[in-house]
């Protein structure tokens, strides 16, 4: 080979490399550019809780909607999400040293940027090596929650529905839009008055928790008187035509119901006018009926104790106190008349007291006559002498003004020892009253 085409090989061979050189310089430079290995940047870091699924490598870092820069890696330190950002430097010397992140959205199903939210107060530069925090005011930590639920949602629903469904709300919203507007100020308005009354509403629904507890132990009691009602509702089809001749005969009955009213209603005024003195006076004295009918149901198994029932001496047992009489009727004074005016009482009689008074402790019975001592009070001793003057002919007293071999005396002895001798009281001697007198002195008699 000669040395003119050896050099051409040569030559040849250079120009190959030199283009397969250039080739590399290209796509080198070309990477180069495209991961901005010529381009300074700020960098900073974001300590985030989690950046979920959406966020990635190169997404853009915005400020009110400008592109400032963009995301470079996403690690994690154990405890969260560090999310290393590349500034461009002309725009990141604008930034105050105390920005905060969101984490948004581009769309529904679009992935993730990285919001930097301007604070109210600024301060400082923000420079390389910053540390930027999560915004953790209460609006974006609820943006995030409602973003962060609303996808799972969306992810869930099919394609095609949810295309329909857009289309619908956008036809039924089209040129709807200051309506829309009003009705949303109309319900800011009503939130506002019921915000007030939220810690009512609460309450209410606390307490509703027991009522629906109480409907629900009732539940079963209703549902079977459903049950139960289905056979009513049965026997009233079954029986809808004896109904239909009953609602008939009705209208007639109320037709001369109402004549008999209209010609007779004088009548029936008259009779309420007349009927009202009675109705005060039922009134008057109604607080004693549920006690005067409590003793009458109790009175029904005294009774039967009386009359020996359920016992070997079957027949009636009674105590008999011989009490003072009134006396023979004197005129002028013993006329019978409604006096009292006490008004209604009822007295319990629970335990029963032994021995039983002869009167009730606030006095016997006013109905014009002089009453006589009473024998027995509550306390089962002797009541003190009535004031004013007794009947004539109750007490007689014997000689010194005393009551032993009185008249009186001997006719009570002579009723109390007739039954055992056999004999009339009027038969009794006198000389008899005498001897049994001083035994039966002092003490207590019962007849049975």
């Amino acid at each position: 080979m000669s040395t003119r085409g050896a050099l051409t090989t040569l030559r040849r061979r250079a120009l190959g490399v030199a283009l397969l050189l250039c080739i590399v310089l290209f796509f080198s430079l070309t990477l180069a550019f495209y991961n901005r290995a010529f381009t300074s940047s700020v960098d900073v870091v974001v300590r985030a809780d989690t950046t979920g699924s959406q966020l990635m490598r190169d997404s853009d870092v915005k400020v009110r909607g400008m592109i400032v820069g963009r995301v470079a890696e996403v690690t994690s330190d154990g405890s969260g999400a560090q999310i290393h950002l590349e500034l461009e430097p002309d725009k990141a010397q604008l930034l105050p040293s105390n920005v905060s992140v969101r984490l948004l959205p581009r769309t529904l199903f679009g992935e993730r940027y990285v919001s930097l939210e301007l604070p109210e107060n600024p301060t400082g530069v923000l420079r390389s090596g910053s540390v930027i925090e999560q915004d953790r005011t209460k609006a974006g930590i609820e943006m995030e929650r409602i973003l962060a639920d609303t996808l799972p949602v969306l992810q869930a629903v099919h394609p095609d529905d949810l295309a329909a469904t857009l289309n619908a709300l956008d036809q039924a919203l089209s040129g709807r839009g200051e309506k829309l507007g009003e009705t949303i100020s109309q319900l800011n308005t009503y939130l506002e008055g019921l915000n007030p009354s939220i810690p009512d509403l609460q309450q209410n629904l606390q307490e509703l928790v027991g009522v629906a507890e109480t409907y629900e132990e009732a539940a079963p009691d209703v549902i079977e008187a459903l049950e139960n009602l289905t056979t009513t509702s049965r026997t009233l089809v079954e029986q809808r035509e004896n109904l239909t001749a009953l609602t008939a005969q009705l209208t007639t009955t109320a037709g001369d119901y109402e004549e008999f009213l209209r010609e007779n209603r004088a009548n029936l005024i008259s009779l309420g006018e007349s009927a009202r003195p009675t109705l005060d006076v039922l009134a008057k004295y109604s607080p004693q009926y549920p006690c005067f009918l409590r003793q009458m149901a109790e009175y029904v198994p005294r009774v039967r104790e009386v009359f020996g029932e359920g016992t070997d001496e079957p027949g009636l047992h009674i105590t008999l106190e011989i009490t003072a009489h009134r006396g023979k009727y004197v005129p002028n004074r013993d006329e019978p008349e409604f006096a009292d005016k006490r008004g209604p009482r009822c007295y319990d009689m629970d335990p029963l007291p032994d021995p039983i008074p002869e009167y009730p402790p606030d006095g016997p019975f006013k109905d014009g006559s002089v009453p006589p001592p009473a024998s027995r009070n509550w306390d089962g001793g002797l009541n003190p002498a009535l004031t004013g003057s007794a009947p004539a002919s109750t007490v007689q007293q014997g000689a010194g003004g005393s009551s032993q071999n009185s008249p009186a005396e001997q006719d009570l002895v002579a009723t109390v020892i007739a039954p055992a001798v056999g004999r009339p009281a009027s038969e009794i001697p006198g000389w008899g009253t005498l001897l049994v007198g001083p035994v039966l002195r002092g003490a207590e008699v019962s007849y049975r």
